[in-house]
């Protein structure tokens, strides 16, 4: 092999390498590119706000909820859609204290409270799986079903929690959190609370089991 032949020999297999290394580098920019996926979000704070609220009980809850949606289409086909969702929620029950109304008698160490507020459910943090979902032909799932459905089984986590015993727990901390401070303080408590505002705050004081557990089977048709 002569030397001429012998110089193309080398110029062509560093081109060959060259031309392999930039085919090499196009496909793989390719196939990353094929999975890249871009994200962007926008928090916005609408207002911030000052709260005296107190957390005295909180509970755990399970629901099956069991949804299901027949559509009769010119009486002829029975098209149905329905999903099985198993929702979990942690409940906290508590106070807003910005509602209590009391007042301090000129030159004693006392509390007199004018009126005491209701437990109510400071926060569900809730969580939603799906489950067995169906579809018919045309009664098809909507965005709307799916939210439906969720602000349905959260209103019952709301109801089962408020039915429960999480209010009467958080009524006995709560009253046995302020008459423990003011003794800390050697101030006393007076209760001077109008009938009706009695009356209320003894709906919480009966007994209910917490219904801590799965806790329904609900199968709702439409």
């Amino acid at each position: 092999m002569d030397s001429t032949t012998l110089f193309f020999l080398i110029i062509t297999l560093i081109a060959g390498g060259l031309a392999g290394a930039s085919l090499n580098t196009w496909l793989q920019g390719r196939k990353s590119k094929k999975y890249v996926s871009t994200q962007e979000a926008s928090v916005l704070i609408e207002r911030i706000e000052k709260v005296f609220k107190v957390v005295m009980a909180e509970g755990y809850f399970t629901e099956i909820y069991n949804y299901q949606n027949d559509k009769n289409i010119w009486n002829l086909i029975n098209d149905k859609k329905k999903a099985l969702i198993i929702a979990k929620a942690k409940v906290l029950v508590g106070y807003d204290f910005a509602k209590m109304k009391f007042h301090r008698p000129d030159g004693e160490r006392k509390l007199v409270i004018d009126f005491f507020p209701a437990p109510e459910i400071l926060s569900i943090d809730t969580d939603y799986k799906f489950y067995d979902i169906e579809q018919g032909w045309l009664n098809r799932f909507h965005s709307d079903d799916y939210t439906a459905i969720l602000n349905e089984a959260k209103q019952t986590m709301n109801d089962k929690a408020m039915e429960s015993d999480l209010p009467r727990i958080a009524g006995n901390q709560v009253q046995l959190m302020i008459f423990q401070l003011a003794a800390s303080m050697n101030w006393s408590v007076e209760m001077k609370l109008p009938d009706g505002n009695v009356a209320m705050l003894r709906e919480f004081t009966h007994y209910r089991t917490l219904e801590a557990q799965i806790d329904s089977l609900d199968t709702r048709k439409e």
